[in-house]
């Protein structure tokens, strides 16, 4: 009956959103250059994508890794402090941000992590600090597993790591669903957008427009929302045994009001991870690098 309920509902949703909003075209990435690079933005090409990064401060490298749907801007506050004690070096995951999809449309964990030991060696890291937010915490956790000799320190911020079951954003719902898939793809209006965005900040935050038009115009760049709708339908892997095994120095960070991935997950982090020190922020989603920058900035420095 849930389940019906779900799929009534969206689809009334989706018929009002397309009667309002009609179909989002792709923008093109040239579109998007003078708007989200600046005198810190570098390229380098990787299995022919022309891969997006900044490269910023001096000290021992900091690598961050983005969560689904987002890019390196999410951390544009934290860098501010960090790259201060750091060499911090952030970038947009291939299917994301400026970097967009890759040619070959295998967005399996594994190929993220054949490319990131990719992408540190042409940079010249051997290796750094990983932080990862979400699936950019994924991604950090199986990096770690499987190259531990280049992950001294390891950082989890609400990160996807144990089976969540039925996920709860409603985007995600949709793209996992045959008859809604299209829609996903072609009507994509900002507000909805909005709404999925606030859902991660918690209602205890208010997402600011500049934020939303980020997400948004990212995710229209061309191919951007091909890949969100080829993530959202992997087979999810059960990672857990990786995690269990992980052995360097861990910090952990949730806000307690993460709808998303909620914060009892952070509490299987730091049973199944021996020595791990956990963080919780009051009042805060699923972002906290975002929305309490400067906390979030200040516990990482500590901890590095």
């Amino acid at each position: 009956m849930k389940k019906a309920a779900f799929l009534f509902g969206s689809l009334i949703v989706l018929i009002l959103l397309t009667i309002a909003s009609g179909i989002r075209l792709d923008v093109p990435i040239e579109k998007l250059f003078a708007k989200y690079t600046n005198q810190q933005s570098k390229f380098v090409t990787i299995d022919g994508m022309s891969v997006h990064y900044r490269d910023e401060g001096n000290g021992p490298p900091l690598v961050l890794l983005h969560n689904m749907a987002s890019s390196l801007h999410s951390f544009d506050k934290i860098t501010v402090d960090l790259s201060k004690k750091f060499r911090v070096i952030r970038l947009d995951l291939p299917g994301y941000g400026l970097t967009g999809p890759n040619k070959t449309g295998d967005y399996s964990l594994k190929s993220y992590v054949i490319f990131l030991d990719a992408f540190l060696t042409r940079i010249g890291v051997n290796s750094c600090y990983l932080a990862g937010n979400s699936f950019g915490g994924r991604i950090a956790i199986e990096f770690a597993y499987e190259k531990p000799d280049r992950v001294t320190k390891l950082i989890l911020a609400d990160a996807l790591g144990y089976p969540l079951g039925d996920d709860g954003v409603l985007a995600v719902k949709m793209a996992r669903l045959p008859l809604f898939r299209p829609m996903v793809r072609y009507i994509t209006p900002r507000y909805f957008v909005g709404m999925n965005i606030q859902q991660a900040y918690g209602a205890d935050h208010k997402v600011t427009e500049e934020t939303i038009d980020r997400y948004y115009d990212f995710l229209l760049r061309e191919g951007n929302r091909d890949t969100f709708i080829a993530m959202c339908n992997l087979k999810e892997e059960d990672i857990t045994s990786h995690i269990k095994a992980l052995r360097m120095p861990i910090l952990i960070l949730w806000g307690n009001r993460d709808t998303i991935i909620p914060v009892q997950h952070a509490e299987l982090f730091h049973r199944d991870i021996p020595g791990s020190r956990l963080i919780v922020y009051e009042g805060v989603g699923h972002l906290p690098q975002e929305i309490v920058p400067e906390k979030v900035a200040a516990d990482m420095a500590e901890f590095l």
